[in-house]
């Protein structure tokens, strides 16, 4: 999930929380600060969304000097029911398989990317 491209207005299909955990994922000693940036947040909306995902156990972080490191449990089960016995592991890996295949993609000359996305 890395870069951040052009803003965007209107709704998406990932949450601001999921956003706010995939970018803690990438980068475990990440600052609130970057976190907002990538995701296009306030400080204060990351601060927030840190806190509910730490209150219902999916985050949970220790003090390192003046920064935080965060630590995911990555066998959490996600909260809506429609996504019964999905893992926060399990949308990670399916966020960081994706990124993956972008880049990949983005580097490909031309020829081979069209090939890929008729697959």
């Amino acid at each position: 999930m890395d870069g951040v491209s052009e803003t965007y207005a209107g709704w998406t299909f990932l949450t601001s929380h999921a956003r706010v955990l995939a970018a803690i994922a990438d980068d475990h000693r990440t600052r609130i600060r970057d976190i907002a940036v990538r995701c296009r947040l306030t400080e204060r909306a990351v601060q927030k969304i840190i806190s509910d995902l730490e209150q219902d156990g999916y985050l949970s972080h220790t003090r390192e000097g003046r920064t935080n490191a965060y630590r995911i449990q990555p066998g959490t089960i996600l909260r809506h029911p429609a996504e019964a016995g999905m893992t926060v592991e399990a949308l990670l890996s399916t966020l960081a398989q994706h990124d993956a295949q972008r880049e990949h993609s983005a580097a490909a000359p031309t020829g081979e990317r069209d090939s890929e996305l008729a697959e």
